[in-house]
């Protein structure tokens, strides 16, 4: 009996290769790594090619363009640094090695570290408060610089300062900016500069440079000598990118040095502009203050006129005032005249003698008519009352009488209607045309209905 056996198949060495990459890369993922740099080759495609070292092994790396350019940060050989990046395996040659995403030296780590801590201490104290900002001087004919003597950025301000505006005057308080003593320095120098009180506004600062060379401006010491300074205080630490402690206390942050001068001053052609507008609208000022002056002044010359024509103008004005004034009077007497005229005609016809004997006739005239009025009234009342008296006499009990009717009264001479008005006993008295009878009932007789 055959035996029965399995044949393996051979992987290729691009299989291999490919399989042990897929795998170092899925296990190990995003990883730290720290050593020296050995033998780096940077060829014109500006990626970056060396060996990553310790005491006892190394690791092939490689850092491509495009990483390289989001770092400041540039790399050379025996430098202690820490990359951040992927294992992974060159298939063509079968070389493990580490592909670098990001890289900077050893003592950055501990050094950012301790800037963050220092950071959120001094935010939370309130120093980077933009209550505590001091305004920049409107006016400004001095700066004062603290930066190093030989440094690149007293020169830089220098250069930017002689182009802008000449005019402003630099005083240098020279520090360290680096090294050993270099936070002391710094503040000591802030601290000369408020004693003297002789510039407007300070800038702080220096050139570019690695973290640990930018280091001394992320002291606390000087970030307390910032905050305490009367003078407004201008960061101008290293280059665009950088930030420091200083940057965020300082009153202003300028990304350079060069762009602190540039905002402290203002630009010569502009100001000499500004200057020729100046002097354009003043001059256009004055001459249109000029002309208004003429122009008031000429017609102050057409208004004024000679004095004998004013006179004889106000003569001849008097003179017709004087003949208005006499056809007033005369119009005046002349009403009053013939008012006086009427007067005189009316009191002539008022006269008392002249008006006796019309009123005597007008009184004669006036009794005949009252008593021929008052005959004829009398006359009228005595034709009333006689017609009411016959109308009187119609209705009168006492003409009942006169037809044989008698009336009964009772002891208070109510007239008595009925008989059951009268009672048994009872006083009454009956009246006659002629007479009345006093008599006492004694009996009641009812006739029946």
């Amino acid at each position: 009996m055959q035996e029965n056996t399995i044949t393996e198949q051979p992987l290729s060495v691009s299989q291999l290769n490919r399989q042990v990459k897929f795998m170092l890369e899925t296990h190990y993922g995003s990883t730290l790594v720290e050593g020296e740099i050995s033998g780096l080759i940077r060829p014109a495609s500006g990626h970056a090619y060396f060996t990553l070292k310790d005491s006892q092994s190394q690791i092939r790396c490689a850092m491509f363009k495009s990483s390289l350019t989001r770092t400041k940060y540039v790399p050379k050989d025996g430098d202690q640094v820490q990359l951040r990046g992927r294992v992974s395996l060159y298939e063509a040659r079968g070389e493990y090695q580490f592909v670098a995403q990001t890289i900077r030296p050893s003592g950055e780590g501990a050094l950012q570290q301790a800037f963050i801590v220092l950071k959120a201490k001094l935010e939370q104290e309130g120093l980077f408060d933009a209550d505590h900002k001091r305004p920049l001087p409107s006016s400004i004919n001095k700066i004062g610089v603290v930066t190093s003597s030989s440094g690149a950025a007293i020169h830089d301000i220098l250069t930017v300062l002689k182009r802008r505006y000449p005019g402003i005057e630099v005083i240098l308080y020279p520090s360290l900016v680096q090294g050993k003593g270099a936070a002391e320095a710094i503040s000591k120098a802030i601290a000369v500069a408020n004693a003297r009180e002789e510039v407007d506004v300070l800038i702080v600062g220096r050139g570019g440079g690695s973290l640990e060379d930018l280091w001394s401006f992320n002291e606390e010491q000087v970030a307390r000598a910032i905050f305490a300074s009367e003078i407004p205080v201008v960061s101008a630490v290293g280059h665009e990118i950088d930030f420091s402690i200083a940057d965020f206390v300082a009153d202003i942050r300028a990304a350079t040095p060069s762009a602190a001068a540039e905002l402290l001053s203002p630009d010569r052609l502009e100001v000499m502009q500004a200057l020729d507008g100046y002097e354009q609208w003043f001059n256009r000022s004055i001459q249109d203050t000029l002309d208004q002056k003429f122009l008031v002044l000429n017609h102050i010359q057409k208004r004024l006129r000679h004095p004998g024509a004013k006179l004889e103008e106000q003569e001849l004005a008097l003179m017709n005032t004087q003949a208005r004034l006499n056809r007033q009077i005369e119009s005046i007497l002349e009403l009053q005249k013939g008012k006086l005229n009427s007067l005189a005609a009316r009191y002539l016809n008022q006269n008392p003698l002249k008006q006796l004997p019309i009123r005597q006739q007008s009184l004669s005239n006036l009794a005949t008519r009252l008593g021929m009025s008052l005959d004829k009234q009398i006359r009228q009342a005595d034709q009333a009352l006689t017609s009411k008296s016959r109308e009187l006499n119609a209705i009168s009990p006492l003409a009942t009488l006169d037809r044989g009717f008698s009336i009964t009264l009772d002891e208070e001479k109510k007239v008595l209607n009925s008989i059951a008005e009268v009672k048994e006993g009872q006083k009454i008295k009956t009246k006659f045309k002629d007479g009345e009878v006093t008599s006492v009932v004694k009996s009641i007789n009812t006739v029946s209905q």
